[in-house]
């Protein structure tokens, strides 16, 4: 897998080619989410970085999170099929997919409009600060591997 730049407007544009073939019908190849869900799953990731509504992990989860987790999320080693999945990522019910959509479409942009600079060093939400390129590996393999899931 090739990590792209999610702070190149044009890696963004492809990205959101993708999501815009997504329709409320498209069935995964793998995996229990619906379309909406996995809409509403990877606008969770942006939520954490640009809004205080998801409750940061307690300090003893932070230390486990940074000594086990982040490197799985932020190295360059894509997610496998059956990754577990954190509890604040987990959607149940159904979600309006055209809300969703424009949400994750409206983040990605955002975050390209940012560009890099304004995430070197930045604090994350579960990680603590994280490189441009780890900010980068998490946002982009995280899309990647949904949308390659629902075939898009």
């Amino acid at each position: 897998m090739i990590i792209k730049n999610i702070f190149d407007p044009v890696v963004v544009d492809a990205l959101i080619d993708r999501i815009n073939n997504l329709t409320p019908d498209t069935r995964p190849q793998w995996g229990k989410m619906t379309a909406d869900q996995v809409l509403a799953h990877l606008n969770v990731s942006y939520i954490m970085t640009y809004e205080s509504t998801i409750p940061k992990p307690n300090w003893l989860m932070q230390l486990v999170l940074k000594t086990v987790v982040k490197q799985k999320v932020v190295g360059p080693t894509p997610y496998g099929r059956s990754t577990p999945t954190a509890p604040a990522f987990k959607m149940a019910g159904t979600k309006d997919f055209n809300e969703e959509k424009l949400k994750l479409v409206a983040y990605l942009q955002r975050v390209a409009q940012d560009g890099a600079q304004k995430f070197d060093g930045r604090s994350s939400h579960s990680f603590g600060p994280l490189t441009t390129a780890e900010w980068n590996n998490m946002f982009y393999k995280h899309l990647d591997h949904h949308l390659t899931q629902f075939g898009v």
